[in-house]
C-alpha cells in the first residue's frame, strides 16, 4: 500500500510510523479504555520524496514539523481506529501537497482616471459640508 502524492510522486507505506493512543475530550468509558485516536510520524529528511518536496517541507512554519524534520500528525475525532488512520493520512497528503502550489506574484496596479476624479470630488463635497459648519461670519 502507497501513498499518491501526486502522478509521479508516491510514499511507501514503510516511511510512515502509527502509534494508537488515548484520545482527549469526551467519549464515556470508551476513552478509558480503547487507544482510538493515531499519532502519525513521517521523517522528511530520510524519505524517499524528491528533494524539492523536502526543501519546501522543511521551510514551513508549521507546528505539525519538529525542528528535527519530522511531520507529527494526530487524528483522534472518529471513535474508530481505522477512520483515525484514515484521516492523518489525508492530511498529511494535503499537507505535502501543499507545498507544490506556487502563489501568483501580485501585480501592482493604480487608479484610473475616473477613480481619481470620483476621490477628488468626494473630497471637495466633504470640505464643503465642513464649511457649512463653520460660524456665520467666520472665515
Amino acid at each position: 500500500m502507497m501513498l499518491q502524492i501526486s502522478n509521479k510522486v508516491v510514499i511507501p507505506k514503510r516511511e510512515i510510523e502509527f502509534t494508537a493512543i488515548r484520545a482527549q475530550g469526551p467519549g464515556g468509558q470508551n476513552v478509558n479504555k480503547v487507544s482510538t485516536a493515531i499519532q502519525l510520524r513521517f521523517d522528511i529528511r530520510s524519505s524517499s520524496l524528491p528533494d524539492f518536496y523536502k526543501q519546501r517541507l522543511l521551510k514551513l512554519s508549521d507546528r505539525r514539523i519538529s525542528q528535527e524534520g519530522v511531520i507529527v500528525i494526530k487524528a483522534q475525532s472518529s471513535r474508530s481506529q481505522e477512520q483515525n488512520k484514515l484521516a492523518a493520512l489525508e492530511r498529511l497528503q494535503d499537507l505535502i501537497r501543499s507545498v507544490t502550489l506556487t502563489q501568483k506574484k501580485r501585480i501592482a496596479t493604480k487608479p484610473g482616471k475616473a477613480a481619481k476624479k470620483r476621490r477628488m470630488d468626494a473630497k471637495a463635497h466633504r470640505g464643503k459640508i465642513k464649511a457649512g459648519r463653520q460660524k456665520v461670519g467666520e472665515e
